[in-house]
């Protein structure tokens, strides 16, 4: 292997600065599940997560975690998403649960789920933490 030297360096000139950018998510999903994000987000949805659990030998590929401020918000991003996906793309979920309640609504997609919670409620369960070895991508915007 050939060692470099200082002078080498100065003469080859200035390197190409390398951006810091943290890959597009919308390119690293399904439609379904990057749908199901941005519907999230338009209905203002806080702490949005998706969760990839394609290597933590999940049952699922994948999680879509969020909070609403409240039980109509969360009982709004759940409707919105539900509807969205059997609009757009003609998915259904196969699983709704907490609907009654409004502090974690499930809808299971089957390759994927979505989890709405309330901040109390997310904190208590932990998804995150318990699905620690699954790649964990922030989504601020898609």
């Amino acid at each position: 292997m050939a060692k470099l030297t200082t002078s080498r360096l100065k003469d080859s000139g200035p390197r190409p600065r390398r951006q810091a950018s943290r890959p597009k998510a919308h390119g690293r999903f399904p439609k379904a599940v990057t749908a199901a994000v941005r519907t999230a987000l338009d209905k203002k949805a806080e702490d949005v997560v998706v969760l990839d659990l394609r290597k933590a030998q999940g049952f699922t590929d994948y999680f879509v975690i969020c909070t609403g401020g409240n039980s109509r918000q969360i009982t709004a991003i759940a409707d919105s998403v539900r509807d969205t996906l059997k609009r757009d793309l003609d998915e259904r979920p196969t699983l709704m649960e907490g609907i009654d309640r409004s502090e974690w609504i499930l809808l299971d997609y089957f390759n994927f789920v979505v989890h709405v919670f309330s901040r109390d409620c997310r904190a208590f369960y932990g998804l995150e933490r318990l699905w620690g070895n699954a790649e964990r991508i922030e989504v601020e915007g898609l």
